[in-house]
């Protein structure tokens, strides 16, 4: 009996492995459908409303506990004892309950006894109730539409008005800067986590740099644009308009009806067939519709058999019009559907891996937008390149900003936000000082989870270096090529969560990741950059890092 159970242990043991797994791809594709009801897409699916497939998640996720309580690591291989090990992790993850029949508000934020979580959610919750209700002459508009106007708006005092209307968003997130409003009480709470939880340290854990070169990083790109736009100086309602000279010359070219069209045609032409995917779209104004556009999994690929099962994706965003941005918007949200819809993994592992490398890799594709190439493929007509430049950079630069006020927030949450951001935006964007206002706090994720924005602003490193390096491997990419999606989802996406994403991206590179590449993108925004081949770097006395011109 001995030796029989030595010879059956591990197989038993793998077979419930198996088992478990399987459950568990039932359980995050019911928590997919529960989500994506949640978010308004639809009441219904595959003949079931939210409460069966709330019922249903319940009913899988007792399967599930029960299924891996019933496993032990002796007998696994060292693959599956690690598939274990990841099952239990991701299980305490997804906590089926019954809702609170009086969820968070807004106005809940002032409540100051609020754990981090929740204060939070109340803060998120301000971008759907106010965000969502901005009042500007007359009428009502949400923050994407709002946004999108101070691109396009010719009178400095009316563009002025539209960013003020935002004051009520504001308030609620910062009060009137007190040491313990909402905001600062939040950041505080995050600041006093385990900082090897926090999106500034999983971010510099994917660049094997460490948190203090994470700012070494944000300041260097901040001060190459600094340097690039010199002379300049803007108000905070005048920024986004003095970026969009291109965003306004191919108005008439994106309309709204054809933002897909023009969005497929190009991923076809890198290779990814849209229609073949599936992906859902939500990309229609409502009531309650979340602020942010996002991407996330309906249904998660599996192998069925010998046949792979597809993933669906799903995309929320809203469109009032068609514009440019909005195309690279839609461009960038899709770059993340057809990266998780080239997972080919286990069902453990088919889920997003790093957050700084999902996000930069949805801008390879978006970036090429604003070359002028794409846009006479594409539009038919260009913008002049240093516009197109311009448009694209100048927002990336709001996210780098944001990045590096956001480190600086965790690092020193005492200090005043409003003091940061208005150091960080003049010094750098040359942008006039307003300390008396919070027009930092327009972006949900900054509530939503403290950090992640260094996704977003350190990501560009990434996504100028993953393009760059893509052109030298297999060619350019701005008006097409079919080997794009094929040879990236079998030399990067295919794994999932599997790979450790720093290794892999080293592996892919050949080498670190480096930040030349998007420097060197950044200098083709200035007007003379041969005055600045013989730049090099110093570090000042506070610190930061200057750019010294030869």
């Amino acid at each position: 009996m001995c030796i029989s159970r030595e010879l059956t242990t591990p197989d038993a043991a793998a077979g419930a492995l198996t088992a478990a797994e399987s459950i568990y791809a039932d359980l995050v594709d019911a928590q997919g459908v529960v989500d994506a009801i949640d978010s308004g897409l639809f009441a219904q699916y595959r003949g079931k409303d939210q409460h069966d497939w709330d019922a249903e998640l319940k009913a899988l996720h007792e399967r599930l506990v029960a299924s891996l309580a019933s496993i032990s690591e002796t007998g696994l291989t060292k693959a599956d004892a690690r598939v274990l090990a990841v099952l239990r992790r991701k299980l305490d993850t997804i906590q089926p309950s019954e809702k609170d029949p009086r969820d968070l508000r807004c106005t809940d934020a002032q409540r100051k006894e609020l754990p981090r979580a929740a204060l939070s959610a109340a803060l998120t919750s301000c971008f759907t109730e106010i965000a969502n209700n901005l009042e500007f002459e007359g009428e009502r508009l949400d923050r994407v539409a709002a946004l999108g106007r101070l691109h396009t708006i010719v009178e400095p005092e009316r563009r002025k008005m539209l960013f003020l209307s935002f004051q009520p968003l504001w308030r609620a997130i910062n009060g009137g800067n007190e040491a313990d409003s909402a905001y600062r009480r939040l950041i505080q709470l995050a600041a006093d986590e385990h900082p090897r939880g926090s999106p500034i340290e999983a971010a510099a854990r994917t660049l094997c740099v460490t948190t203090a070169q994470v700012d070494d990083w944000l300041v260097r790109i901040l001060e190459t644009w600094s340097t690039a736009t010199a002379g300049e100086s803007v108000e905070p309602w005048d920024y986004r308009y003095a970026s969009s000279a291109a965003d306004r010359a191919l108005s008439g070219t994106v309309p709204l009806a054809l933002m897909l069209d023009i969005d497929h045609r190009y991923y076809r032409d890198l290779g990814v067939d849209r229609d073949a995917l599936g992906v859902l779209y939500d990309l229609h104004p409502r009531a309650n519709k979340s602020s942010v556009a996002y991407t996330d999994f309906l249904i998660h690929g599996r192998w069925i058999g010998s046949r792979w099962q597809p993933t669906i994706a799903r995309v929320l965003a809203t469109y009032h019009d068609g514009s440019l941005g909005s195309l690279n918007e839609l461009v960038h949200e899709n770059g993340h559907a057809a990266h998780i819809s080239a997972i080919r993994n286990r069902p453990v592992f088919v889920d997003w891996n790093d957050d700084l490398f999902v996000e930069a890799f949805a801008d390879v594709p978006a970036w090429s937008l604003y070359e002028p190439a794409w846009q006479r493929h594409y539009l038919g007509t260009a913008a002049p390149e240093r516009d197109a430049l311009r448009a694209l950079y100048g927002s990336v630069m709001l996210d780098v900003a944001w990045a590096l006020f956001e480190a600086r927030m965790l690092r020193n949450p005492a200090s005043d936000p409003n003091a940061v951001w208005t150091q960080i935006t003049h010094r750098y964007l040359h942008i006039v000082p307003h300390p008396e206002l919070s027009w930092w706090a327009v972006r949900g994720q900054i509530v939503h989870l403290p950090g992640y924005m260094v996704n977003y602003g350190l990501g560009a490193v990434l996504t100028a270096d993953l393009r760059e390096h893509v052109r030298k491997q297999i060619g350019g990419f701005d008006t097409g090529n079919p080997r794009w999606y094929p040879w990236l989802s079998e030399n990067l996406l295919r794994y999932g969560s599997e790979r450790d994403i720093a290794s892999l991206l080293k592996q892919f590179l050949g080498r670190p990741v480096s930040a030349d590449a998007l420097l060197a993108q950044l200098r083709r925004v200035g007007r003379d950059a041969g005055a600045r081949r013989g730049a090099r770097w110093r570090r000042s006395a506070d610190g930061d890092h200057v750019l010294v011109l030869n």
